[in-house]
């Protein structure tokens, strides 16, 4: 039996011959849509089918780079050259309308797929039922993700009718009913999906765990929303430097600042405490093997290539090494790739990184700084003077870089890990940034796509979620256990409620966690979202007083609380008639 029917996206049926995290992905058309397709009634359809809606992510979402730009670089941790960062970095998001369009136009190309795929596979009849059901499973999952990154970034958005007739003059729906629909995605998914200790389970897709642990953090993201104006949240922050008698630039130490929390329009009639027991309750059921067994990666294996299939990464992104369409920038922006493989020397790329003030939140023997951070690193253009960069500037790294301490005085020969002959120096401006080394470990580091894998969702973002959820629910000590679960893998001291920094009140701790959020998740694109979601982006991002390390303008207003809506959206689409506050 074969099915026609009327597509809205282009699903070419030539299957591509290589696997990248599990999955075959569906080469591209050169066309925006086809108008008929003639598809079978296989598994290998369905197959083709889901696996069109997973190549969404990539082409075209990811691969020219806008993704994950958009995502990660609004937010008060996180820097890189002005160059990069462009208008859209220093918060005119109108600015770079390419950039910011695409998560509209890539999410909602991802949605229309995603029906079409579901109305086809619901009327297939010659699968088996469990496969059926995961297949569905799986692109309502997709679905409800997209979705999720839209009514967080636009508020109110049109959600797309999934009759086989398209109409795109949608309305915007108030960001409750959004939620609404998401949660009857993912509940429906956590059901229909394999749970990944099943025997049909295929590595790299998404499982029943999956749907559970967004469940858990979507839920989280309402209910923090939902939480009155006046809520406090500590957040570590300042300027980024002070300047000494001779005008030379040292870096400011942190400020601990008390910030009061906003109301975040839209989520003010929900019931948070409903909503932190529902985080709590979907994040424990991840936890106690009701979908299926996930655990924490130890750190050494934690950004290794060949652990990128393992539990702790409930949804990634991944990629062929060096492939044209489906292609990623990560290693790129983050890492930079080598003049040659197993080079000393960056040819490009490796801009994206952390300031001081995030890198001053860790102790001292924390893997995620001491393993985390790149300490030393070399472009092709200091390799005539057999020099390099280091980092941090403190005491301890000049003095093994150098021999010199932040004086200038002569302290000892260089020692330590800088004892190679090489001529180390440090900038203070972008060149010099807490650069992270969670996408360095690739097939091929000399290669401008290489094959490093994006993290959507992780079970310590989970976990995280689910100390958080404990800590409004008061209850103190079982959010100190999940809290200690992701520190401690990391090497970091237990967290505790008594002695020194003792977390001894609800503040204090919800501090804590969302702080542990900012240092365990940074760059992967979550720091933004966690600011709107508490109702502190504004004031966070201000505290910074201008511009960070690398120059970077970060200073806010009310209209950065949102996106802007694409003006193309705007002008064909008869339901929608003005754009989000500011953005005229």
């Amino acid at each position: 039996m074969t099915h026609t029917y009327k597509t809205i996206i282009s699903l070419s049926l030539i299957l591509c011959s290589v696997v990248l995290d599990g999955c075959k992905w569906i080469k591209e058309d050169t066309k925006d849509q086809l108008v008929a397709e003639t598809i079978g009634d296989s598994k290998e359809d369905a197959s083709m089918l889901v696996t069109g809606v997973y190549s969404k992510w990539i082409y075209d979402m990811f691969c020219w780079g806008y993704f994950p730009r958009m995502l990660e670089f609004d937010a008060d941790y996180i820097s890189g050259p002005d160059w990069l960062f462009g208008t859209f970095g220093a918060g005119n998001f109108q600015g770079e309308t390419d950039l910011v369009d695409m998560l509209w136009k890539g999410c909602y190309g991802l949605i229309g797929r995603a029906n079409t795929a579901i109305r086809i596979i619901n009327n297939m009849e010659n699968i088996p039922a469990h496969y059926k059901n995961n297949c569905i499973g799986e692109l309502r999952f997709q679905r409800a993700f997209a979705y999720f990154l839209l009514v967080r970034a636009y508020g109110d958005i049109p959600i797309q009718p999934e009759t086989e007739e398209f109409d795109r003059n949608q309305p915007r729906r108030k960001v409750t009913e959004v939620y609404d629909y998401i949660i009857s995605d993912l509940d429906l998914a956590s059901r229909l999906l394999y749970k990944n200790t099943d025997s049909n389970y295929e590595l790299g897709h998404v499982s029943a765990g999956s749907a559970a642990g967004l469940l858990a953090k979507v839920y989280a993201t309402e209910a923090a929303c939902a939480m009155p104006a006046g809520e406090e949240v500590v957040v570590r922050t300042g300027a980024p430097y002070t300047t000494d008698g001779n005008g030379n630039r040292r870096y400011a130490d942190l400020k601990t600042v008390t910030l009061q929390k906003k109301v975040v329009a839209g989520y003010e009639r929900l019931d948070y405490m409903q909503l932190w027991q529902q985080a709590a309750d979907w994040a424990e059921a991840v936890m106690d093997g009701t979908f299926g067994t996930y655990t924490l990666l130890d750190y050494d294996n934690l950004w290794k290539k060949a652990y990128s299939l393992e539990s702790e990464f409930l949804f990634s992104i991944g990629t062929v090494s060096g492939d044209a369409t489906y292609k990623t920038s990560v290693h790129t922006q983050y890492e930079g790739y080598m003049t040659v493989s197993g080079s000393d020397y960056i040819q490009s790329g490796g801009w994206i990184g952390c300031t001081r003030h995030w890198y001053d939140l860790f102790e001292h023997d924390d893997y995620r700084i001491t393993k985390g951070v790149r300490h030393r690193w070399r472009v092709y253009t200091q390799q005539a003077s057999n020099s390099g960069f280091y980092y941090p500037y403190d005491d301890e790294y000049t003095i093994m870089a150098t021999g010199r301490n932040l004086n200038g005085d002569w302290v000892k020969d260089p020692s330590g890990i800088y004892a190679d002959g090489i001529n180390y120096y440090y900038s203070a401006d972008a060149q010099c940034l807490a650069f992270t080394t969670k996408y360095e470990d690739v097939s091929n580091d000399a290669i401008d796509n290489a094959d490093a894998n994006w993290p959507f969702l992780r079970l310590a973002d989970v976990i995280l979620i689910y100390a958080e959820a404990l800590n409004e629910l008061d209850k103190a000590g079982d959010a100190m256990r999940e809290l200690n679960r992701v520190r401690e893998r990391s090497n970091a001291s237990r967290a505790s409620m008594g002695g020194n920094n003792a977390l001894s009140t609800k503040v204090l701790r919800r501090s804590a966690i969302l702080e542990e959020r900012a240092k365990e998740l940074a760059c992967e694109g979550d720091r933004r979202w966690d600011l709107i979601r508490w109702g502190i982006y504004l004031d966070a991002m201000n505290a910074i007083g201008g511009t960070d390390d690398g120059g970077v303008q970060k200073n806010r207003t009310e209209r950065n609380l949102l996106f802007p809506i694409p003006q193309q959206e705007i002008n064909t689409n008869t339901a929608i008639n003005a754009n989000n506050t500011g953005w005229q």
